[in-house]
C-alpha cells in the first residue's frame, strides 16, 4: 500500500474497519483494544501517525497525517507486545504490519484480519470477560457477557446442540410434533431400522435425547427440545428466542401485515412446526413450470428447494442462547430471513460452498433426514444457482455484528442491467463470448471479498478464487467494464477497488 492508497483509506474517516491513532513517540495502549475489536468483528486497519481534529468536518482537515517518531523502534515494540501475554493470541503475520513513508513522514499500518471462530474471543490481558472488544461505527466497545459466551460456544466445531437440558425429559416433548416428524421420516426412509424404535430410542438415535455421563445427567438435548418440545417448555427454556413470520407484501399505512405466525396459543412453537407453517406461505406464489416426473407433475423446483434451504439455514445457524428472533418476512419484492448469531466463517466461503459450519449440526441432520436441506456445504450455492436461473438479483447475506444477527435478502425481481436489450443483441452479434456460471461465481467471490474503499492487487484474490492470476486479471477487467470496480496504475502495479 502506497501513501496515496493510504490517504484514501484515512480520508474516509474512522469506521467499522478503520482506526487512526496519533502515536507520536510510543505505541498507544489502546492499539491492543482495537486489535481485539477488529479480530472479534470483521477485521480492519489500524493506522498509527494520524491525529484527529474533531472540530473539522472536511476529512482532509479533520485527519492530520503527521507521522511518528522512531518508526523502527515502535514497530519492534509493537511486535514484542503482541507476542507477549498482553493479548491471548497473536493472529498477525509479518505482512500484516508495515511502514508507509512519504518524504519525512512515516506511518505504521496494522492490518488485523477477522479471527477464526475457533480462536475468538481475542482479548487483552488475562480476563476475556473484562477485556474483550468489538467494533461499531463509533469505535471499540467492551463485549457483553452474552457476546463473549457466544464466541466461546462457537469455538466448538461440533456445535452445541447436543447439550443436555437438565430436568427436561420425554414428558416435555410435544407428541403431535414428534408423530408428524416420524411419519415424514418413514416416508423418506421407509426401510430404516429406526422406524421400529420407540420414541425415546428414536430421539436418542437422532441426537435429541442423551445421557451426559460426565455430569451424571440425562434428558432432552438442545436439538431435541427446540425441534420437538412443547411450546410452553420451549418458551420457558429459551425465553430469549422469538419465532415470527409476517407477510408484508401488501403493507399500507393502515395495515402493517396481511398474515402473521407468532406465539398466539394456536400452535406448539418449536422449530419443526415453525418451518412447517412458514414454508407453504413462502412457496405458494413461486412459479411452477409444467414438468413431469414419470406420469406425475413435478412441483419441487430448484426455486422451491432454494427457499427451503434459506429457512433451514436460519434454523441450523441460529445461536439459541442469544437474544433474538427467527424472523421471516415476505415483502413486496421478495423475502428477508434472519437469525440470531454472527457468521462463523467468512462470507466469501459461504458463497463458495463446501465448508458448512452449522451451530446446530444435530438439528441440521434431523431436518436433512426428512428432506429439508441439501448435502452439507451445498446449501448456499443451491440458493445462488436457483436465483441465477431466474435472472433475479443475487441474494445478499448481511451480517450485523452489533445486533448479532444475520439476514438473507432474497429479491424476486430481475437483475439490474447496465446495458439496454439492443446493446446486448449487438454484443452477441459481434461474437462476444458467453459468460458462464463459473465466471459469474468467481466475480461474485471477488466482489464479496473486497472491503469498501480498499485497493487490491490481482494477486490478493489468489485464495478467493481457484484460478491463475492471469484469469483473475481478466475477471477484474470484466468487473471494471461493468462499472462494479475501478482500477488505477500501470499493468504491473495495477490496483483495484470496489465502486
Amino acid at each position: 500500500m502506497d501513501i496515496q492508497k493510504l490517504k484514501q483509506l484515512i480520508y474516509q474517516g474512522e469506521k467499522v474497519d478503520v482506526e487512526c491513532k496519533k502515536a507520536e513517540s510510543n505505541v498507544p495502549k489502546s492499539v491492543y483494544d482495537s486489535y481485539s475489536a477488529f479480530a472479534n468483528t470483521k477485521g480492519g486497519y489500524i493506522i498509527l501517525g494520524v491525529d484527529e481534529n474533531k472540530k473539522k468536518t472536511n476529512p482532509e482537515e479533520r485527519f492530520i497525517i503527521q507521522g511518528i517518531e522512531n518508526p523502527s523502534k515502535q514497530l519492534e515494540d509493537f511486535w514484542n507486545t503482541i507476542n507477549s501475554d498482553k493479548v491471548n493470541i497473536n493472529i498477525l503475520k509479518d505482512e500484516d504490519v508495515f511502514l508507509v513513508t512519504e518524504d519525512a513522514i512515516t506511518l505504521i499500518v496494522i492490518h488485523v484480519p477477522r479471527a477464526n471462530f475457533q480462536m475468538r474471543p481475542i482479548y487483552v490481558g488475562a480476563n476475556p470477560f473484562t477485556n474483550s472488544y468489538k467494533r461499531n461505527h463509533e469505535g471499540d466497545y467492551h463485549c457483553t457477557n452474552a457476546e463473549i459466551r457466544s464466541m466461546f460456544r462457537d469455538q466448538n466445531a461440533e456445535g452445541v446442540d447436543d447439550m443436555v437440558i437438565e430436568h427436561y425429559t420425554m414428558d416435555d416433548v410435544d407428541i403431535d410434533t414428534l408423530r408428524a416428524y416420524r411419519m415424514r421420516f418413514q416416508n423418506e426412509n421407509g426401510e430404516h431400522i429406526w422406524n421400529t424404535y420407540d420414541d425415546k430410542h428414536f430421539l436418542e438415535m437422532l441426537g435429541g435425547y442423551r445421557k451426559d455421563r460426565e455430569k451424571g445427567i440425562e434428558g432432552l438435548t438442545l436439538a431435541g427440545l427446540m425441534m420437538f418440545g412443547n411450546g410452553l417448555v420451549v418458551r420457558d427454556v429459551f425465553d430469549n428466542i422469538f419465532m415470527d413470520y409476517r407477510d408484508e407484501s401488501c403493507k399500507t399505512e393502515d395495515v402493517r401485515w396481511n398474515d402473521r405466525i407468532t406465539y398466539d396459543g394456536t400452535w406448539e412453537n418449536n422449530v419443526f412446526n415453525f418451518l412447517g407453517k412458514v414454508l407453504p406461505k413462502l412457496t405458494a406464489e413461486l412459479p411452477k413450470p409444467f414438468k413431469l416426473k414419470g406420469y406425475v407433475r413435478e412441483d419441487d423446483t430448484p426455486l422451491h428447494k432454494a427457499v427451503r434451504e434459506s429457512c433451514v439455514n436460519m434454523i441450523i445457524h441460529a445461536d439459541y442462547m442469544l437474544e433474538g428472533t427467527l424472523k421471516v418476512i415476505k415483502t413486496v419484492d421478495g423475502f428477508e430471513i434472519s437469525n440470531p448469531g454472527v457468521l462463523k466463517i467468512p462470507k466469501e466461503q459461504i458463497y463458495k460452498g463446501g465448508n458448512s459450519k452449522a451451530r446446530n449440526p444435530r438439528i441440521q441432520s434431523m431436518l436433512r433426514m426428512v428432506g429439508y436441506g441439501d448435502n452439507i456445504g451445498s446449501g448456499f450455492p443451491t440458493i445462488l444457482n436457483a436465483w441465477e436461473q431466474q435472472g433475479w438479483e443475487t441474494p445478499e447475506l448481511i451480517e450485523d455484528t452489533i445486533l448479532n444477527q444475520v439476514t438473507l435478502i432474497l429479491k424476486v425481481k430481475q437483475e439490474k442491467s447496465a446495458k439496454k436489450s439492443g446493446e446486448k443483441k449487438s454484443a452477441k452479434k459481434s461474437g462476444e463470448k458467453k459468460v458462464t456460471n463459473k465466471t459469474l461465481e468467481n466475480q461474485r467471490f471477488i466482489l464479496d471479498s473486497m472491503k469498501q474503499g480498499v485497493w487490491y492487487k490481482a494477486s490478493s484474490f489468489k485464495d478467493v478464487v481457484a484460478v491463475k492470476e492471469s484469469r483473475i486479471k481478466e475477471l477484474l477487467k470484466d468487473l471494471t467494464e461493468q462499472g462494479k470496480i475501478e482500477s488505477t496504475g500501470s499493468t504491473k502495479g495495477k490496483m483495484y477497488r470496489r465502486c
